[in-house]
């Protein structure tokens, strides 16, 4: 029976291995001092590699930290592996494997070089018939595909992504037992989605491959990874429910498994479970420094969704403290020592959420003030100056809105000269809000209700980031500033279909619904206003008390009028009441 023959069999059985239970050979343990690999669960994989027997349990190992983008871990095991069986040339494959973070952005020089050399070591493996190393038909179309992308990538990205997806549909139909195959493939194709293409057909095309085969195998870490991701988008957010409320049980020993599951809570306004999520994904960051491992520096974007779903459930003191404590957690995180996923974001994180913060609490003077934090390329300055943007429509503030869309306008110049071209479809829709609330302070209201909406129409497409402002949402904000609350009514209602349970969606629906003359209209906004702040027991918010007010009111019988009252009170007819709206003021914050 030959090699390919033993493989074909294993995969048609799937007997699974979970990734627990056991020290395995090949495995760096030097940092596990304080609790043993037995306690590490990453879930169930079959990924059988023609290497020594000793290699084949660290090897799934690493494919289960890839799957749940454990990069960092990832690339240790393959090297060990690789170290210790200097055949295996899918030990190769593996270390490329890790420096394409196919999610997150386009490999950087540093991790081209890498994956390039170690595809040039697989491939000579493979190649030289001097070596006469085993290895099956399967195992060479991995290293193929990989290949192609590694030999374009440097040159033209989106080539080599298309060449990679490519050659792993080829591996999937040749190889429909592959479950790994399978998996890879669908992260292939959500890669592959070009800037700007709002279609979901590659989406699609990823569930039509995920979704059957979680159904048969749900301990798979991968499939319901890359069912979160495919479905984090508007249209497709409820079809990753189900992985969603799995994910972290599959693999609770990975932070970013932990916390996966809130991209899909946050899109359906579960905000709770959303809360819960991120906050398991901390511990587990920090249990990773406990152990001295890669993992720590997850903990930030955890924390970046924490703030938002503590915004929207009016926990002001936990959003506003978690906020303050950015800059100190990036600092700690940045200054470990060695690797780790997501180390080096940390301006990222400070700049992007003191804005958002700011932005959901209303406190324009605190945005004015804001002053950028600096780190790494500069590039992570652009969400400051888009909130200033926005901060200067509410201030009437002409000078603050020309210089904050200056500054815009020099990022995405740093943008468009970089290898972060991809981002520019994205911050032109920021770039539109901003001249929305610019045509505003002018005058032109005209031409800022088209430039906002011509934001909302771009990002509704797909959605909003899930730590975002809805441009949708956005527009009805201005629309209220131009006294057109009925029209306002109607964009809230479009924007809390596509980002539902908004705190500060439905305050406004409620608000537009009451300056519109239509009380009962505003009830049930305030009503699930109340019911996610648990009545404002958080906050000192009076927007969010006049929601628990109307929300909580209980209608009082009227009396029957004396008769001469009634008479009187049919001889003309009724005066229309304005009802009385509650002020949209925030508390301040810290001008940190």
């Amino acid at each position: 029976m030959t090699p390919k023959t033993i493989c074909t069999l294993c995969l048609n059985l799937l007997l699974p291995v979970t990734l627990c239970a056991q020290a395995m050979p090949g495995m760096d343990m030097g940092h596990h001092e304080e609790a043993p690999i037995s306690t590490e669960k990453l879930g169930e994989v079959h990924f059988p590699v023609s290497c020594k027997p000793t290699s084949e349990v660290p090897f799934e190992r690493g494919v289960a930290l890839l799957h749940s983008f454990g990069y960092t871990q990832a690339e240790r095991q393959f090297k060990a592996i690789a170290a210790a069986d200097p055949t295996c040339a899918m030990a190769h494959w593996g270390i490329a494997m890790s420096q394409y973070h196919e999610l997150w952005g386009r490999p950087d020089q540093a991790a081209l070089e890498t994956g390039v050399a170690q595809m040039q070591q697989a491939s000579e493996l493979v190649t030289n018939p001097k070596l006469k190393v085993k290895i099956t038909s399967r195992e060479i179309s991995y290293i193929f595909a990989l290949s192609d992308f590694y030999s374009r990538a440097p040159v033209s990205y989106q080539s080599g992504a298309d060449a990679y997806v490519k050659g792993m549909a080829t591996l999937h139909a040749e190889n429909p037992g592959d479950v790994e195959g399978a998996a890879f493939y669908a992260l292939a194709l959500l890669a592959d989605v070009a800037p700007g293409d709002t279609s979901l057909s590659k989406e699609r095309k990823a569930l039509d491959v995920l979704l059957p085969l979680f159904a048969k195998y749900p301990d798979h870490p991968g499939l319901a990874h890359y069912i979160i991701h495919t479905c984090d988008t508007p249209a497709l957010a409820p079809q990753g429910l189900e992985a969603a409320k799995v994910y972290a049980k599959i693999a609770p020993s990975s932070p970013h498994a932990l916390h996966m599951p809130g991209h899909i809570f946050a899109r359906l306004g579960m905000w709770q479970e959303d809360i819960d999520s991120n906050l398991a994904s901390v511990a587990a960051s920090q249990q990773d420094e406990r152990l001295h491992q890669p993992g720590v520096a997850h903990q930030m974007h955890a924390d970046e969704f924490l703030i938002y779903a503590y915004l929207q459930t009016a926990q002001d003191d936990k959003a506003k403290s978690l906020t303050d404590s950015l800059r100190s957690i990036g600092a700690h995180v940045d200054s470990l020592p060695g690797p780790d996923d997501m180390k080096g974001r940390s301006a990222r994180y400070v700049n992007e959420l003191r804005s958002i913060y700011r932005l959901e609490m209303h406190d324009w003077p605190a945005i004015k003030a804001l002053q950028p934090m600096m780190g790494g390329n500069g590039m992570d300055t652009w969400y400051v100056f888009w909130a200033q943007g926005i901060a200067a429509g509410y201030l009437h503030d002409a000078a603050l809105s020309s210089a904050a869309l200056a500054r815009f306008d020099d990022v995405m110049a740093m943008v468009k000269s970089s290898g972060n071209a991809y981002m520019l479809n994205d911050m032109e829709i920021y770039r539109n809000e901003m001249l929305g609330w610019k045509a505003f302070i002018a005058g032109d209201n005209d031409a800022a209700v088209t430039a906002m909406r011509a934001a909302a129409d771009q990002q509704d497409k797909l959605g909003q980031g899930e730590v975002d402002l809805p441009a949708r949402e956005m527009l009805g904000d201005l629309l209220m500033q131009l006294h057109k609350p009925q029209d306002a009514l109607a964009e809230y209602k479009v924007a809390l279909t596509l980002s539902p349970n908004r705190l500060n969606g439905l305050l406004s629906a409620g608000e537009a619904a009451e300056a519109a003359g239509l009380p009962g209209e505003a009830k049930p906004f305030y009503t699930l206003a109340a019911a996610s702040t648990h009545n404002g027991k958080d906050t000192t918010r009076s927007d969010v008390a006049h929601a628990v007010q109307v929300a909580t009111a209980t209608a009082q019988p009227k009396a029957a009028p004396p008769p001469a009252a009634a008479a009187t009170a049919q001889s003309k007819p009724a005066a229309k009441s304005k009802p009385k709206v509650a002020p949209r003021v925030s508390a301040p914050t810290s001008q940190q």
